[in-house]
């Protein structure tokens, strides 16, 4: 290992944003519960069965937007019109609801404002002075917003998200391929490359992608599951790889 906690092998890191860069996690998660809630309740009525955190660690977290939509209302026996990416947040389509959701995100983060991870920014830094490349890989639309709301956007020489997936047909996560996109974008073969992601998801999507080190980042306390899903390590907070406290 180096002084970045890494194999020798490794020439670049590619980094989920929601959960392992920013907190923003809990707040995608509030957002989700708030809009599948409220279609819920919509739907059948005051008796309905809530959206729960283990509906959004399986069905919707680390996913694209619509992805997570489509998983969630599949495992209760749902089913919506696709509608389009356009369609109003009031919409009852797929997109509309995740467009209802991303309205509700974007409300709470003007609300509360963005914090990073204090621990990954060092970390970062640690990783670019070894000279390793970094990339951000993430499912969200807002992705360069919100790294420049942390003033992180110089961090990374490379992104992918939701706008480069789209324009350039990547599948989603679980699937590898933005995260094998990125590690490409960089000049480095998977197997040269490090991901650190702390959603179920991203750990298959490292595991399947055949990259080189995968780093779980537990935040809520699954552990367990970041191992069972593909992650060859699994730290609280990534200062730890570099040898500093939280």
């Amino acid at each position: 290992m180096t002084d970045t906690g890494l194999p020798g092998t490794i020439r670049a890191c590619l980094f989920d944003l929601d959960g392992v860069v920013t907190r923003t996690a809990v707040v995608h998660q509030a957002a989700w519960k708030e809009m599948f809630d409220a279609f819920l309740r919509e739907r059948d009525g005051e008796g309905f069965r809530p959206f729960t955190s283990t509906d959004y660690e399986r069905h919707v977290d680390g996913r694209p937007r619509a992805d997570g939509v489509r998983a969630f209302l599949a495992s209760r026996g749902i089913d919506l019109p696709e509608g389009d990416p356009d369609d109003p947040p009031g919409a009852r389509t797929v997109h509309g609801l995740g467009n209802r959701k991303n309205t509700a995100l974007l409300h709470r983060i003007r609300t509360d404002g963005v914090e990073a991870y204090d621990g990954t920014l060092r970390y970062l830094r640690t990783v670019r002075a070894a000279g390793l490349g970094t990339a951000i890989v993430s499912s969200s639309a807002n992705c360069r917003d919100v790294l420049r709301a942390i003033r992180a956007e110089d961090l990374f020489d490379v992104r992918v998200d939701a706008g480069t997936a789209a324009a350039r047909g990547l599948a989603g996560k679980p699937a590898p391929d933005t995260f094998v996109a990125a590690a490409r974008d960089l000049g480095v073969t998977p197997a040269e490359a490090a991901v650190f992601e702390d959603a179920l998801a991203g750990m298959e999507a490292g595991r399947a992608g055949g990259f080189g080190y995968v780093v779980g980042v537990d935040r809520t306390g699954h552990r367990d599951a970041l191992y069972a899903h593909g992650a060859d390590l699994v730290v609280r907070d990534l200062a730890e790889l570099a040898g500093s406290p939280p």
